[in-house]
């Protein structure tokens, strides 16, 4: 295939298991397929300012993409490219069920591309992901729920110590709200953006911009919010560490993120 696009998943992916470092064989592969061409982006659930200092330095400090598609940030000069905010009234909905169902669930909306977070009261958990190494200061704000829900939001974080990630999944997506997009990354909540957003909706505007078709298009990933975007791809690729919906959604499954799994992919892409 005719390789245009590469776009990488950070955490369980590109990154080691620190959740901190990518390899020097993975960075000279980006690097490599860079210098051929090919455009390569980094797309994660994290938000820009993280996304930015987990690849400073690398090839993918370019226009990376957040939230899970959410936000598109160009880390060259940090503009925003784009959002895709929830709406308040789905964000409500989906809220009271929540807590309906759950009395211990508590919060978080991410909004401002990223760089703030409003908190519930009495959430638990590390509040801002990838705070102790951030390319730029960020805010976190508590308030109250009916505070927290006021205005859209690029995702909403989702917890309760007694419930699992993947129990608040099934159950909201089970009642099918319509405005939003559950999820989950491996990370300790739930994930949910704007209904039709995901990573695969993010990249397909990028590669529309670039004239890039998705057969095109190379994607790695490890979790259930890569699903779509090794489906839209022309080669979605699963990491060794990946949980069963990627490995299920992907074309071929590669070494382990501690084994430098994207860079062998990439090594023989470019042969």
């Amino acid at each position: 295939m005719a390789i245009r696009l590469i776009a990488t998943d950070l955490d369980g992916t590109t990154v080691r298991s620190d959740h901190r470092t990518i390899s020097p064989r993975t960075r000279a592969a980006f690097a490599a397929a860079r210098d051929a061409g090919i455009a390569v982006v980094a797309i994660s659930g994290r938000q820009p300012y993280s996304i930015g200092a987990l690849v400073a330095g690398t090839a993918l400090e370019g226009p990376i993409i957040g939230s899970n598609g959410a936000v598109g940030v160009d880390l060259r000069d940090r503009s925003l490219l784009f959002e895709e905010m929830i709406e308040v009234d789905a964000q409500r909905a989906l809220a009271e069920r929540l807590v309906d169902a759950f009395p211990g669930v508590r919060i978080v909306s991410v909004r401002d591309g990223g760089n703030t977070y409003v908190g519930q009261y009495g959430y638990v958990g590390q509040r801002d992901p990838g705070a102790e190494h951030t390319l730029w200061a960020v805010d976190y704000l508590e308030a109250s729920l009916d505070e927290v829900l006021a205005a859209p939001s690029l995702k909403l974080v989702i917890s309760d110590p007694e419930v699992t990630p993947d129990q608040l999944l099934e159950v909201s997506r089970s009642w099918g709200i319509p405005g939003v997009h559950p999820t989950i990354s491996g990370a300790p909540f739930l994930e949910v953006a704007r209904e039709g957003v995901s990573k695969a909706s993010a990249l397909a505007r990028l590669a529309h911009g670039l004239g890039i078709d998705p057969g095109e298009a190379v994607a790695f990933g490890d979790n259930t919010n890569d699903v779509e975007m090794l489906e839209w791809a022309g080669l979605g690729v699963a990491m060794g560490n990946a949980t069963g919906p990627a490995l299920a959604a992907a074309d071929e499954v590669t070494l382990d993120n501690d084994a430098d799994g994207v860079a062998v992919v990439i090594e023989r892409l470019l042969g």
